[in-house]
C-alpha cells in the first residue's frame, strides 16, 4: 500500500479514481461495479477513508483521514459517450495491472489520459457495414431470404447514418431512436410497395432490434437488484423513453403504410424463427458484428458468436418445448452469464463485453412489432405482445446475472467475496476492495 502525507497525493488519487469510474460508467458498467472499482483504486493508493457516490449523472470522492481533518471532496459529471468497449477494456486491465502494482500511480494516470483522449479504433465506415451486418444477420435468424437479408443490410446501414447525423445535432436520443425506427419502418414500406418477394416484418423488426441493442438494459437491472435505486431508475427511465421513441417511430411508419393501402402486419401464427441452422448461424453474425459496432477487441468478437450461436440455438429449442418465451429467454441468458464469464476471464476482456453482444439476437423485437401492428390496427389485443416483450427483457437481464452470481468461484473466495461485493461484477477485478459507498 502507497502512503499519503499530504494533500495534492489525495487529490491526484481522487482524481484518477474519478477519471476511472466516469470512463467505466459512461461506457455501460453498473453502479456497483464502478463504486467498488473506484473504492479499490483509493484503497491500494493508501486512502482508507474514502466515500464513493455514484448516480446517473456524477460521480463524488470523498475523504476524511479522522474526525478532526477537514474532508476532500471532489466530484466529476458524466456526459453521454458512445460506448466503446474497448476503452472498457483498456480501462479493465489498467486496474487490474494497478492494483497488482505493476504500475503506479502515475503511469495509471497518464494512461487514463491517453485513454479518454484517443479515438476509436475502428473507422466510421466499419462501424456502418458493421450495422448492415448486423441488420442482416437478424433477418436471418428470422428465416428471411437473400433478398430480405440485403434489404435488412441496408437499413441497418442507412439507420446508422441517419442516427448519426442527428446526434451530430446535439438532439436528444429521444429523437435519434425516432428517426431510427421510422427510417426502417419507411425502408420495409418500400420493399412492401415494390413486386420484391420480401417480408417487410422482418425488415422492420431486424430495425428494431438494432436499436434496441444499444440500451443498457443489463446495467438498469443490476443496478436495481444490488441496491443503487436511484441510478436504475435513472436507466430504466432513459431505457423506457429510448424504447418510446422506437415506438412512434415504427407506428408513424406503420400509419404510412396504412394510408398507402399496404399491409405490414404479422401472421398471429408465425414464430418469427428460422430453422435451427438459420436461427444458430444469424445470431452468430449478429452478436458478432454488434461486438465490432461497440469497437470490442477482435480477440473476443469469435467467441462472442459462437456462444450467441449456442445459446440462441438453445432457446429455439426450448420454445419448440412449449415453454413460453420469457422463460426460453431466461435460461438462454443464464448462460450467456455462466458461460461469458469464463470466457471473459480467459480473453482478458470484462464479462458486460461479452453478454451484452450475445444477448442481442434474443432482444424481443419480434414481440414489439407484433404487438404495434396490432396497436395500429386498433385491435387492443397487442397489449399482451407488449407485455411479453417485456417479460423477455427482465427475463434476459436478470437471467445473466444469476449466471455471473453462479459462475463466480465458489467455498472460501465466495465466501469472502460476499463480505466484499454487492452482486455480480461485470467490470473491474474479482477481488475488489467495496469500501464505503453510498447507493444511489
Amino acid at each position: 500500500m502507497v502512503p499519503v502525507s499530504d494533500t495534492k497525493d489525495v487529490q491526484r488519487t481522487l482524481d484518477l479514481a474519478l477519471r476511472i469510474g466516469e470512463l467505466l460508467l459512461s461506457n455501460g458498467a453498473g453502479a456497483a461495479d464502478v463504486t467498488a472499482t473506484m473504492a479499490s483504486v483509493t484503497h491500494h493508493l493508501g486512502l482508507r477513508h474514502t466515500l464513493v457516490d455514484v448516480t446517473f449523472t456524477s460521480l463524488m470522492l470523498s475523504h476524511q483521514e479522522s474526525v478532526d481533518d477537514t474532508p476532500i471532496v471532489m466530484r466529476r459529471h458524466v456526459t453521454h459517450r458512445e460506448v466503446d468497449y474497448a476503452d472498457l477494456t483498456a480501462v479493465d486491465l489498467l486496474v487490474r495491472a494497478l492494483l497488482a502494482g505493476e504500475i503506479d500511480r502515475d503511469e495509471a494516470a497518464s494512461r487514463v489520459l491517453r485513454i479518454a483522449s484517443t479515438g476509436h479504433p475502428r473507422p466510421r465506415w466499419a462501424i456502418t457495414a458493421s450495422w448492415g451486418v448486423t441488420g442482416a444477420g437478424i433477418a436471418l435468424l428470422l428465416g428471411g431470404s437473400w433478398i430480405v437479408l440485403a434489404v435488412a443490410a441496408v437499413a441497418g446501414s442507412v439507420i446508422e447514418v441517419v442516427q448519426r447525423r442527428i446526434e451530430r445535432l446535439r438532439l436528444p436520443f429521444f429523437y435519434s431512436q425516432v428517426a431510427g425506427a421510422l427510417v426502417g419502418t419507411l425502408i420495409a414500406v418500400a420493399v412492401a410497395a415494390s413486386p420484391a418477394p420480401v417480408d417487410p416484418s422482418v425488415v422492420v423488426t431486424a430495425a428494431i432490434v438494432m436499436l434496441l441493442a444499444g440500451l443498457g438494459f443489463i446495467g438498469a437491472i443490476q443496478d436495481a437488484l444490488t441496491g443503487f435505486t436511484i441510478t436504475a431508475n435513472a436507466r430504466l427511465m432513459e431505457v423506457m423513453i429510448a424504447t418510446v421513441g422506437i415506438i412512434v417511430g415504427v407506428s408513424a411508419g406503420l400509419h404510412v403504410g396504412g394510408w398507402l393501402g399496404l399491409d405490414l402486419s404479422i401472421d398471429p401464427g408465425a414464430s418469427g424463427l428460422g430453422q435451427l441452422p438459420g436461427v444458430m448461424l444469424g445470431a452468430g453474425v449478429t452478436a458478432g458484428a454488434f461486438a465490432v459496432s461497440a469497437y470490442s477487441p477482435k480477440r473476443i468478437v469469435t467467441p462472442i458468436a459462437l456462444l450467441a450461436a449456442l445459446t440462441s440455438g438453445a432457446f429455439l429449442l426450448v420454445t419448440q418445448s412449449d415453454v413460453g418465451r420469457p422463460g426460453a429467454a431466461g435460461v438462454a441468458a443464464f448462460t450467456i452469464g455462466f458461460l461469458g464469464y469464463y470466457m471473459a476471464r480467459n480473453f482478458r476482456v470484462p464479462p458486460l463485453v461479452v453478454v451484452v453482444s450475445c444477448i442481442v439476437p434474443l432482444l424481443p423485437g419480434l414481440s414489439i412489432y407484433r404487438a404495434l401492428s396490432l396497436l395500429a390496427g386498433e385491435d387492443i389485443s397487442g397489449l399482451l405482445p407488449m407485455i411479453t416483450a417485456a417479460g423477455i427483457a427482465i427475463a434476459l437481464a436478470s437471467g445473466v446475472l444469476l449466471g455471473q452470481y453462479v459462475a463466480q468461484p465458489l467455498g472460501h473466495e465466495a465466501r469472502r467475496l460476499e463480505r466484499r461485493l454487492a452482486g455480480p461484477r461485470l467490470v473491474g477485478p474479482l477481488r475488489a476492495r467495496a469500501g464505503r459507498g453510498r447507493r444511489g
